[in-house]
């Protein structure tokens, strides 16, 4: 994969289906030490991760950089949520509690909340330290184990998440990471020892995965692609809306699901609102993601740009 210059950093081998076994193994050996420790226990563990991200936020945040072109100063925000997300679920691992039902003639009921067993996470490129950080915080909190499949164009920094973890207290393969792109994918999503997919990605892959766990009806939970629609009227806080048209189509070089990829003006403050955007646009600093005043950083590949460029091309043809 490449930085932003077209440089190759490093090569990764992709994890065949010996790889992928070996790794779900390791994970389920883990998950028994894991799931048998309390809440309690788990808080800490994961406490000290997110202590641990804290402290090497300026390292992930550069290594982020290299690893997706986003600017610097995004990928600093990127890792701020990450130790907080693991914060949020270290706090409630301890809580987590089933219920007591009284049922008629002094009978009751009650519900256990158990763990899954080995999950297995599939990221995306755009958010690939943060994305990892929202699957494996629940996750891990509940008491499961988890294998994490980075995106093949953002294979590094979650490699670094698996280290802070061990560091952290971890039972040995609790978070363990493949590399590879759909064949690895469709490995993990069919392997019978998976209890659970989360996955974030495109519409026509979470459908593919969909297909893929129902056979072994394993629970799923998708994030997917959308075309959100941004309404502007003409009674808006106008310096406000400018700035969520900008932050909603510009955040991370336009690469977001939830990006609000269309735009309606009220006819009223279209032009007003149009010459603005464009003003400020202009203004956009791109360059180096890992100087400090870049707002906008690299495409993630060489054909993500040329379809960039070709949507570009037919709005002008258009």
């Amino acid at each position: 994969f490449q930085t932003c210059p077209g440089r190759v950093i490093c090569k990764l081998v992709c994890s065949g289906e010996k790889e992928v076994d070996l790794a779900v193994q390791s994970a389920k050996a883990a998950f028994k030490i894991w799931s048998q420790m309390s809440g309690m226990e788990r808080s800490r563990v994961l406490l000290e991760a997110a202590r641990i991200i804290r402290e090497q936020r300026e390292e992930i945040a550069t290594l982020e950089t290299i690893n997706n072109g986003k600017s610097i100063f995004e990928a600093r925000v990127d890792i701020d949520i990450s130790w907080q997300c693991l914060e949020y679920y270290a706090g409630l691992a301890g809580s987590l509690a089933g219920e007591h039902i009284q049922l008629p003639g002094g009978s009751f009921g009650y519900t256990r909340r158990e763990p899954l067993g080995v999950c297995a996470g599939i990221g995306a490129w755009n958010y690939p330290f943060q994305t990892a950080c929202w699957k494996c915080a629940p996750a891990l909190a509940c008491g499961n184990a988890m294998v994490f499949k980075p995106s093949p164009f953002t294979p590094i920094s979650v490699v670094k998440l698996a280290e802070i973890f061990t560091e952290a207290g971890v039972p040995k393969g609790l978070f363990n990471v493949v590399q590879g792109g759909a064949a690895t994918g469709q490995l993990l999503c069919h392997h019978p020892d998976v209890a659970k997919i989360s996955f974030t990605g495109s519409v026509p892959t979470g459908s593919k995965i969909m297909e893929m766990a129902a056979k072994g009806i394993k629970q799923v939970t998708l994030e997917l692609g959308g075309k959100s629609p941004l309404i502007i009227f003409s009674d808006c806080a106008f310096e406000n809306a400018v700035n969520g048209a900008l932050m909603a189509n510009f955040l991370t070089q336009g690469e977001v699901c939830s990006n609000g990829t269309r735009v309606f003006v009220e006819r009223k403050i279209l032009d007003a609102f149009t010459k603005e955007v464009v003003k400020r646009t202009q203004k956009i600093k791109i360059g180096d993601p890992l100087l400090e005043d870049t707002r906008m950083g690299a495409l993630i590949n060489r054909p993500h740009l040329d379809r960039v460029l070709g949507f570009i091309k037919q709005a002008k043809e258009q």
